[in-house]
């Protein structure tokens, strides 16, 4: 992660006229270098260390403002809990269906695919998710060992 990325989100935090706490400080750098998509369990776990008086509460509090602001995406796919990423560029998501782990997928944007919805349903279309589903490696190393 680069600091200039923490920088740019801190000041996107100051030009919203969000107060920057140590805690939100430290989920959007968490967020920044995470290479999943965590839970916001699994951030607050990564950083009750750091912050021991901080609360589950708190850390989805800080989730809401930053996903307000733009600086955060929450991903909800067929599990109950929401994931979280950090909202640096446009991308898609593969999902592996026995694990659930998500990972980015990089793809020129499908512009055209916008533009032809518009053209046919007269939408004003503001944006478009796409996943794709499989099963990651991991889970398919466990099943060839199974199968042996």
């Amino acid at each position: 992660m680069s600091d200039q990325k923490l920088q740019e989100a801190i000041n996107t935090l100051r030009d919203s006229g969000v107060r920057i706490t140590p805690q939100r400080h430290a989920v959007l750098e968490y967020l920044l270098n995470a290479m999943v998509h965590p839970t916001a369990d699994e951030i607050y776990k990564a950083l009750e260390g750091k912050f021991p008086n901080m609360s589950v509460a708190t850390v989805y509090n800080n989730l809401r403002v930053l996903r307000q602001i733009g600086l955060v995406r929450e991903l909800t796919y067929g599990d109950s809990s929401s994931r979280f990423d950090y909202n640096s560029s446009e991308h898609y998501h593969i999902i592996c269906e026995e694990c659930g782990k998500i990972v980015d997928f990089h793809y020129p944007i499908l512009d055209e695919v916008e533009s032809l919805a518009e053209q046919v349903t007269g939408f004003d279309v503001s944006h478009h998710r796409m996943e794709i589903y499989g099963r990651c490696e991991d889970c398919q190393q466990v099943e060839a060992k199974q199968q042996h």
